[in-house]
């Protein structure tokens, strides 16, 4: 059996999971947490997801698919990247847990090439979760969320 490296990432949200799934699925709102990426998807499961922008000053046009959704608790769905040395499918699961008015989004993402490539992972996740979190708490839902 071969290793699974997983990345993982972890936030604390001041806000209903409602609003961190709108974060999570709405293009405007992923292009500011998402280093600028422009997403396209209908979220319907096994719907095709595309992103696309510039990263480093090349453009990348990534793709993958709805899993599962269930909304607002989880959402699993695949990448895949050819921007990298080696190519390689990605599944991420969302998962929301919301008590009190306020959710913990927790991010797994398996597949990576080594334990290195997963903490190295863990880190842009943690990165960009961090500024789902600003968006979110600054409020900046726009309702228009699969």
């Amino acid at each position: 059996m071969t290793e699974q490296h997983i990345a993982r990432a972890r936030v604390e949200v001041n806000a209903p999971a409602e609003r961190v799934w709108e974060a999570l699925t709405s293009t405007d709102l992923i292009a500011q947490w998402m280093l600028g990426a422009r997403v396209e998807s209908d979220w319907a499961p096994g719907s095709a997801i595309i992103w696309s922008g510039e990263m480093a000053g090349r453009p990348f046009r990534d793709t993958g698919e709805v899993l599962t959704v269930d909304r607002p608790r989880r959402l699993t769905i695949t990448h895949m990247s050819r921007t990298h040395a080696q190519d390689a499918t990605h599944t991420i699961v969302h998962e929301l847990d919301e008590q009190a008015g306020r959710t913990v989004l927790t991010l797994t993402q398996d597949n990576n090439a080594s334990q290195e490539a997963a903490h190295e992972s863990s880190g842009r996740w943690a990165s960009m979760l961090a500024e789902l979190k600003v968006v979110v708490e600054r409020g900046e839902t726009d309702g228009r969320s699969a």
